[in-house]
């Protein structure tokens, strides 16, 4: 037998799914002669019939059942192929999708990211930054690979996510050189009064400062109330107040924003997490990009733990899953 012709055996699959040759050469968008002809080939190759006209449709012979099967496996494996050589790291640089919420800080980010700027590392990185909701919406629709945010996702079983923790941070409060000595003694009682920059009030790490504030007798003036990160680190940069970021990145801090730290705030800590619409992590730059966190930025040789819980939150020792 000659070697077969696998266009020949694409045309005879999608002829046995669509039951006609009419349907056929709508998906394929060849002429319905041209199709006849190849199925025509296709059995000449073989030796004997592919198909039995019924009324207006064609179905399989016995002879045309067992080559179809044979044909559905051929064909699902070479799209099984695609799927998988799509995440495997080739010569072309392999793309990735982030999705950042407002809440995360930039200089936590570029963290994040900056074990893939080296010119060996071939990787694509595209990122967006945008609202949760904005960024979860396209999640959903798999425009993002992967979520980075402070707050674990759940959407109330609207949809299902999964929230991978990446790593906990201790909280520092930070200011100017100039004004550091006064924050410093007597810290945190030296920071009643102070001008501070805050997140908005929906955010979980201003509910948290707030109790903080609260237990520690602390009455902040609050000058900016922000939703983007980015945007307090621009204030701090300019003087305007007071505010708090993650202990694990304080250096970056300090010399990206021209600051200093005033204290360290015990017992509150922020959290990292990777959302993704699969239980494990899958694809390849999104699974090194967590790895490499937790270990370079969190300090954490531990494997990655996978998402676990309600909307798949690996839920905090000291906290139930939401």
């Amino acid at each position: 037998m000659d070697w077969i012709n696998y266009h020949h055996l694409l045309y005879f699959r999608t002829v046995a799914r669509e039951g006609s040759i009419t349907r056929a050469s709508k998906t394929l968008r060849l002429a319905q002669p041209t199709i006849s002809g190849q199925i025509r080939a296709l059995e000449q190759s073989l030796g004997d019939r592919l198909f039995a006209r019924q009324g207006r449709n064609l179905v399989l012979t016995d002879f045309g059942h067992i080559v179809y099967r044979f044909a559905d496996e051929i064909f699902s494996l070479g799209q099984e192929m695609t799927e998988v050589l799509k995440e495997y790291p080739v010569e072309r640089p392999q793309r990735v999708t982030i999705g950042t919420s407002h809440s995360v800080s930039p200089s936590l980010l570029y963290k994040f990211l900056s074990p893939f700027m080296e010119p060996a590392d071939r990787v694509e990185l595209i990122c967006e930054r945008d609202s949760t909701e904005n960024l979860l919406a396209r999640l959903e629709m798999q425009k993002i690979d992967v979520l980075l945010t402070d707050t674990p996702i759940n959407t109330g079983g609207r949809s299902k996510v999964f929230n991978h923790l990446i790593g906990t941070s201790g909280v520092t409060v930070f200011c100017k050189e100039h004004v550091a000595d006064q924050y410093r003694e007597n810290f945190p009682k030296s920071l009643d009064g102070a001008s501070w920059l805050l997140p908005i009030q929906s955010s979980a790490s201003r509910r948290s400062l707030e109790e903080w504030f609260a237990d520690s007798g602390i009455r902040p003036h609050v000058v900016v109330e922000f939703q983007d990160s980015a945007l307090a680190e621009k204030c701090a940069q300019s003087g305007a107040g007071l505010f708090a970021g993650p202990s694990v990145i304080e250096s970056e801090i300090c010399h990206g924003l021209d600051v200093t730290i005033a204290g360290r705030i015990a017992g509150l800590v922020e959290r990292s997490y990777a959302v993704t619409i699969d239980r494990r992590l899958r694809h390849p730059v999104v699974t090194r990009l967590v790895e490499q966190a937790r270990q370079i930025v969190f300090h954490d040789s531990s494997s990655v733990p996978q998402a676990d819980g309600p909307q798949g939150e690996e839920p905090p020792k000291d906290e139930a899953a939401a």
